[in-house]
């Protein structure tokens, strides 16, 4: 809800205090929106991980019950085979010998086929006891796969309330908060600029949250990402002409060789973590706590990142986020 313009004052003014407090109020929204998406983009993580269960279980119950049918299969024709053959007793097939040798002899052919029964009977016995747990385990995969899927319905419907939300207050408004916008990446470029001839002494060793990381930077990706400047936001979109921030940077990353998670919480734990004072053009920046959003760094202060609902795939200042709570090298 809007709080209520002031009686005095320009009309102008007015307008611009209002439009500062609907921009707060969608800077909050953003907020939400962020966190909403990567519980969506977790749970579709988890979704994929129990679906490659689902189906590596279901290849073990079909080889199990191949495995099934051929012992059945191989035990009945061996019941038919006596049947047919008539149901001798071992005595009689015994007594039938003429010799002792032809005795042994006998004796030692029926006991190796009944060992063999005996192994077939005790694998079949098995491979239904592995067959009702595949087949256990596999319903319950399904369970979970499908609790999962509700969540992802859950965090879907609550992104698609907020953004409903953010249309609904930006409506009529969008030149003052532009105006707005433009003022504060103006504000967040001078102090980006006093914070580079500040770079020197922000670099020193005294600064470093962790060791010099090991791994050369992937600066190449700098020029990728840049390919894509103005592409739009959208949640849980990973290109190739719209993204949401962790979208972003799995396609940008993906074209280099490197593999990243849909997630910007599960890309922090990707690579070796760098101080600030380390950064080079190429490493992950993130921002939030819990973390909920990246980008990547493209030097001189500055990163690259799909921002929000609403915008398109821009150049920002790292001093223009408060936010910033760390950076990984993949």
């Amino acid at each position: 809800m809007l709080s209520t313009v002031p009686a005095f004052g320009s009309p102008a003014a007015s307008k611009r205090e209002e439009a500062r407090q609907v921009k707060q109020q969608i800077d909050a929204l953003d907020v939400e929106v962020e966190l909403a998406a990567e519980e969506y983009n977790e749970a579709r993580i988890k979704h994929e991980a129990l679906v490659a269960d689902i189906e590596a279980t279901s290849a073990r119950i079909a080889a199990t019950t191949a495995v099934i049918d051929d012992l059945q299969g191989r035990l009945g024709a061996r019941a038919e085979s006596m049947y047919r053959n008539g149901p001798l007793s071992f005595l009689e097939v015994l007594l039938g010998a003429r010799d002792f040798d032809q005795f042994a002899t006998v004796w030692s052919v029926l006991r190796d086929m009944n060992d063999r029964d005996a192994i077939d009977v005790a694998e079949l016995a098995a491979a239904r006891v592995e067959l009702e747990a595949a087949e256990k385990r596999l319903e319950e995969q399904e369970v979970a796969a499908k609790a999962v899927v509700e969540r992802m319905a859950e965090s879907k419907a609550a992104i698609e309330r907020r953004l409903a939300d953010r249309k609904r207050m930006l409506a009529g408004l969008e030149a003052e908060i532009a105006a707005i916008e433009e003022a504060e990446r103006a504000r967040a470029e001078a102090a980006a600029r006093a914070a580079v001839s500040r770079s020197n002494a922000a670099a020193s060793s005294s600064q470093r949250s962790f060791p010099p990381p090991t791994r050369a930077p992937r600066s190449e990706v700098v020029n990728i990402a840049k390919r894509y400047l103005g592409a739009p936001y959208q949640w849980a979109a990973s290109g190739p002409d719209r993204f949401d921030c962790s979208g972003f940077t799995l396609f940008v990353y993906r074209q280099v060789g490197v593999s990243l998670p849909h997630s910007s919480r599960a890309q922090y734990g990707v690579g070796e973590k760098v101080s600030r004072s380390d950064l080079q053009p190429g490493d992950l920046v993130f921002f939030g706590s819990p973390i909920r959003h990246v980008g990547i760094y493209v030097g001189g202060g500055n990163y690259i990142h799909a921002p929000r609902t609403g915008d398109v795939v821009r150049i920002n200042s790292l001093s223009g986020r408060r936010d910033y709570v760390g950076a990984v090298r993949p």
